[in-house]
């Protein structure tokens, strides 16, 4: 087996993955999984793709002993001494030429793997000694990356360029794309610590290499626009202000839409693409028609689910959201923390005649969240911590509800900002803010709960009237929960979270060093609050836009 048709073969392998035939990909890979670095890479990937998306021990298991193995067959290919200095030496006598084709994909075959393998350690292992063998997996995979870009850059000029040397290329980008992408995300405190190891990110040169990447003609092109899809559709979502560039998320997506038209992954994003533009009801014809696409990756079909779940809680359709967080609950592994919790917070939206249809019973529903909660590296995950916090409110015999429970999820998962993109559901929205509002109002027998309700609805108000344009009124309503700061007894979130969004606030009438100011004041006054880790990642996104902005001072 030769690089040559290696190539070949795992090219065809990709073409079948992305067209949901992902055992004939397996079946194509596996014979030569130990004697072809990329047959090896592609076997090992597609198992941890499955051991990530199932969250099975056994596939865990069964993905990391792979990638040992493929680890192996890459090592046997590397240059006989080549450790990442011996790899410097090269790099520093400028003599690339001293590694062959064979050894050059060798090495960038060799730090993919060891980076999926620290993913997976992460994930399977609870222990401290896992932890770190993990973050030290990253970090030779990462200078050995550091040292192919330099490689590349040395043999840039030269006029005989082949196939193989495309496929290096295509790999290069890769790997300091997502590199770069993933540690400009990351929060100053955490890259502190990281830059101690020679860690640092730039989101621009991580954007451009994998953009780059997506253009040159290998096999890792589409890995390359998967990763920036990931970036537009999810990652600047969640961890950011909600600015993911969806024009260009489009036209990635477009050619391999015409190649691959009922390839599962790539109908998922065409629909998570609508569900970001507001187009609610197409996103969830294509979510379904990825669903008919295949049977055999159930979890891809959990994927759906969780994303229909969320079309129909923007349109405050509460019990079709309850259909997929209940299927969710029954059917996957990822989170049942979160599913019960997101079954139960649908259903408190609905009157109880309507929830007794369902022959569910919610304060059952909440007191079992907390038995669910699950830990990985030894750490609970934070929106699993902040389900069970919340629904302790249940486990006294005389439970007091929580008001608009899965509108405060829809916040942690920053859904205002894709509802915002359509007024007449906006609207919607407030009118159910406004009636648990008058509701909490009225209230005649007030609990030890009263404050901290009525700050979550103002927090939940402002944002529906910050999309609807009503920005004094917004204003208002985030400055209230900050004057209650010292009155609020259990949800202290509430108060940076209000700092956060009246930094955005000031940031879209153009008062940059105002926007700046709260900004600073949420990331450096509080602590140990709920979801603070989510918090601090979109400061950071926060603030990197703020200080590109024209009005600034520094």
């Amino acid at each position: 087996m030769n690089l040559k048709t290696s190539l070949e073969e795992c090219t065809m392998a990709l073409n079948l993955f992305l067209n949901n035939k992902f055992s004939e990909a397996l079946s194509l890979l596996r014979p030569w999984s130990k004697d072809s670095v990329y047959h090896a890479l592609g076997y090992s990937t597609i198992l941890v793709m499955q051991a990530a998306m199932t969250f099975e021990q056994q596939d865990i298991q069964m993905g990391i002993s792979t990638m040992k193995e493929a680890l192996q067959t890459c090592q046997r290919f590397r240059k006989r001494n080549t450790v990442v200095e011996s790899l410097t030496n090269l790099v520093s006598k400028q003599s690339a030429d001293q590694l062959t084709d064979e050894e050059m994909h060798a090495e960038i075959c060799y730090a993919e793997c060891l980076l999926q393998k620290a993913a997976l350690t992460f994930v399977q292992d609870e222990n401290m000694i896992s932890f770190i063998r993990g973050g030290l997996r990253i970090r030779t995979s990462y200078q050995i990356y550091k040292e192919c870009h330099h490689v590349l850059l040395m043999t840039q000029g030269n006029q005989n360029k082949d196939e193989a040397y495309y496929q290096y290329e295509g790999g290069v980008k890769l790997g300091i794309g997502a590199f770069n992408l993933m540690l400009s995300l990351l929060p100053a405190r955490i890259l502190r610590l990281l830059e101690f190891i020679g860690f640092s990110g730039n989101r621009e040169l991580g954007l451009s290499q994998l953009r780059e990447g997506a253009a040159t003609p290998s096999l890792r092109a589409v890995l390359c626009v998967l990763t920036l899809l990931m970036y537009h559709t999810y990652i600047a979502l969640i961890l950011g202000t909600g600015e993911g560039n969806l024009q260009e998320a489009e036209e990635l997506l477009e050619p391999y839409l015409s190649k691959f038209p009922n390839g599962s992954i790539i109908l998922f994003y065409a629909a998570r693409i609508n569900v970001l533009k507001g187009n609610f009801e197409s996103a969830q014809i294509t979510f379904q028609q990825c669903i008919e696409s295949q049977q055999e990756w159930k979890q891809i079909h959990h994927l759906c689910y969780w994303e229909l779940m969320w079309c129909h809680t923007f349109q405050q359709q509460w019990l079709k959201a309850y259909h997929y967080a209940d299927l969710l609950a029954k059917e996957s592994r990822w989170s049942k923390a979160i599913y019960v919790f997101q079954k139960a917070a649908v259903l408190s939206m609905l009157p109880d005649e309507v929830v007794k249809t369902t022959g569910e019973d919610v304060v059952a529903l909440f007191r079992q969240v907390e038995s669910l909660k699950q830990r990985i590296a030894g750490k609970s995950i934070p929106t699993e911590k902040f389900a069970v916090r919340k629904a302790r409110r249940y486990m006294s015999s005389n439970p007091v509800k929580l008001v608009l429970p899965a509108l405060e999820m829809m916040y942690v998962w920053n859904g205002f900002t894709i509802v915002g993109k359509r007024a007449d559901l906006t609207e919607n929205l407030l009118v159910t803010v406004e009636q648990a509002e008058k509701a909490l109002n009225e209230e005649t027998n007030p609990t030890e709960f009263l404050v901290d309700d009525q700050c979550l609805v103002q927090l939940l108000k402002g944002l529906t009237l910050k999309h609807s344009g009503r920005l004094l009124q917004a204003e208002l309503c985030f400055s209230q929960v900050i004057q209650n700061e010292k009155r609020i007894r259990y949800d202290h979130y509430l108060t940076p979270f209000s700092f956060y969004e009246l930094g955005l606030l000031y940031k879209q009438q153009g008062e940059i060093e105002k926007a700046i100011r709260f900004i600073e004041t949420a990331k450096s006054n509080y602590k140990d609050y709920s979801m603070e880790s989510r918090l601090h990642f979109r400061i950071h996104a926060a603030l990197n836009s703020l200080k590109g902005s024209p009005a600034t001072t520094p």
